[in-house]
């Protein structure tokens, strides 16, 4: 019951400090499925925008540049801070007119217009080898040699010249390597071996879990096209299609010697300062912001984004802003985080930059992507109130300055507490409700142990807690509950190492690795499994003693 009140008073402040939610802006953007592609290609401009009532646009002012076709349009409705927002999507089909760098111009929407856009143009590359047949499959992996756990980009491309009515194109999963499909399919025409191809485009990450050599098997696919004039006289007026890729054979590098670790096998990566502080006081928050830009590596890959420690100062993060994209046949991580620098006094103040080692996968070298010291004067602070540094890292008004609706706020918030204390009181008797039950067989569905795996490869800390759970039937409602219902001292001892990672600052590529082999073959059970004594913390406490200033 305190876990419960505790968490719901977590949410009561959020609410406090939300404040009133700002009216929706109208906003209009534009762009392109792909922004690379060869002589005979298409890409698909899409344009969206939340003006009610908007029109098509005029694209007269790409006809210099661009053969236009496939225009569509959809309308939906979205719900935005409580409020009904209609969206409008158009989208329309560019075959570029030449090579080169080509610019997609500006173009008026309703009241709007979007911003231009770049689009790079390649001569066209050789046909592949079967073009000119009615349907093939080619399979294109960003790097032949790998290193282990490096992620590799797999672009499975599916070519087929007959209108279809119905298909199906599966990949397999290659032995001794994890592969997760990324995005959805893009698709596009291409003309190639004198004929005109449609072309649905798959994206995929390979990352191999052993050195040696990795066989990704040939996609299949089968499906059902419209037949031509014979069809139609003699058939059903239907065309079977069926292809097969052919397999990828790529060597894998192991772990070379005196690599860093954590193991980061990646193409670059960049770190800069976003923002700065000028200036500082001391009790105040001064605000720094980091970007991280890694190429070839997903987000649940990289290392977290922190500052050192300052001396005579305290950092407090906020939550990392993750965007991944497919570039260039690979993934590409962005993360951009907040940090807030309270000064303890004034005086003079040394922040030390980050520091992230990984290894250069082209070149085969270890390398340290790091930026500068930042050196502040920190002037004296005002006499203040403890909780103005706080209200100046929220970033939001204070309680005086908003009026009554904070405080109308937290009167809700802690009546709605009190409502909640008096109900768990009622329900205190049945204790054994939330009791985990372990599954028929003492070890998990083999569909459950799989989709942990695949999470603990590729997604984040809180997905992986969820997969945790998800072994259980149902679902253990916490890490804690799971916990007693293991036999194992090795799959207890890999819960506490990801509580500690997630709450306490612990490694959490470590308890990654470590729930990779403690779970490998499955959660083994208790045949005894019971529920928790009302109270008991099945997990030692995160901080074990006092907590150091």
């Amino acid at each position: 019951m305190t876990l419960l009140l505790l968490r719901a008073l977590a949410c009561a402040i959020v609410l406090l400090g939300a404040g009133l939610p700002a009216a929706a802006q109208a906003a209009t953007r534009a762009w392109l499925d792909r922004d690379r592609i060869e002589v005979g290609e298409t890409t698909t401009l899409n344009i969206e925008t939340d003006q009610a009532g908007a029109r098509m646009p005029d694209f007269d002012a790409l006809l210099p540049d661009f053969v236009l076709s496939g225009h569509s349009s959809s309308r939906g409705m979205e719900r935005v801070n409580g409020q009904h927002r209609d969206r409008v999507l158009f989208a329309v089909a560019l075959r570029p007119r030449r090579d080169g760098l080509m610019t997609v111009p500006a173009l008026r929407v309703g009241n709007e217009s979007t911003g231009p856009l770049h689009l790079t143009v390649s001569p066209a590359s050789t046909a592949p080898a079967r073009a000119g047949e009615p349907a093939f499959i080619e399979g294109e992996a960003d790097s032949q040699d790998p290193y282990v756990q490096q992620s590799i980009g797999y672009t499975l491309r599916l070519y087929y010249a007959t209108p279809l009515v119905s298909g199906q194109l599966d990949q397999p999963q290659p032995d001794g390597a994890t592969m997760q499909r990324v995005g959805s399919d893009l698709q596009y025409t291409r003309e190639t071996g004198g004929r005109r191809y449609t072309v649905v485009e798959r994206r995929f990450v390979i990352v191999p879990e052993r050195s040696g050599t990795l066989t990704i098997p040939g996609a299949r696919f089968e499906g059902t096209g419209v037949g031509g004039f014979f069809d139609d006289m003699f058939g059903s007026g239907r065309r079977e299609l069926r292809a097969n890729g052919p397999p990828r054979i790529l060597q894998v590098r192991p772990l070379p010697d005196g690599a860093p670790q954590p193991w980061l096998p990646l193409h670059g990566l960049e770190l800069r300062y976003l923002a700065t502080p000028q200036s500082a006081r001391a009790g105040d928050a001064a605000i720094i912001d980091v970007e991280l830009v890694a190429d070839g590596a997903a987000a649940s890959q990289l290392p977290e984004l922190l500052l050192p420690p300052v001396n005579g100062a305290q950092v407090l993060p906020e939550p990392a802003q993750v965007d991944e994209s497919f570039e260039r046949g690979r993934l590409r991580t962005r993360v951009t985080r907040r940090f807030a620098l309270v000064p303890a006094r004034d005086g003079q103040l040394r922040v030390p930059g980050p520091r992230v080692e990984w290894w250069d996968v082209r070149a085969g070298v270890a390398r340290t992507a790091s930026l500068p010291a930042l050196e502040l004067e920190v002037a004296p602070g005002d006499a203040a109130p403890a909780s103005a540094p706080a209200a100046a890292i929220a970033g939001t008004p204070s309680a005086r300055d908003a009026g009554p609706w904070p405080w109308i706020a937290l009167a809700f918030a802690l009546l709605w507490l009190a409502t909640l204390a008096w109900a768990l009181r009622r329900r205190a008797p049945a204790s054994d409700a939330g009791a985990v039950q372990a599954p028929p067989s003492s070890t998990s569905r083999p569909t459950g142990v799989r989709e942990l795996q695949r999470v603990l490869q590729v997604g984040d800390a809180g997905e992986v807690e969820q997969a945790l759970r998800a072994l259980a039937t149902p679902p253990a409602p916490s890490l804690e509950a799971l916990s007693q219902a293991l036999e194992d001292p090795a799959q207890r001892a890999a819960l506490r190492e990801l509580q500690l990672a997630r709450w306490a600052g612990g490694d959490l590529a470590a308890a990654r690795a470590s729930l990779r082999a403690a779970f490998e073959r499955g959660a083994a059970w208790r045949r005894d499994a019971a529920p928790a004594e009302p109270g008991q913390d099945l997990l030692p406490p995160l901080y074990p003693g006092p907590r150091p200033r």
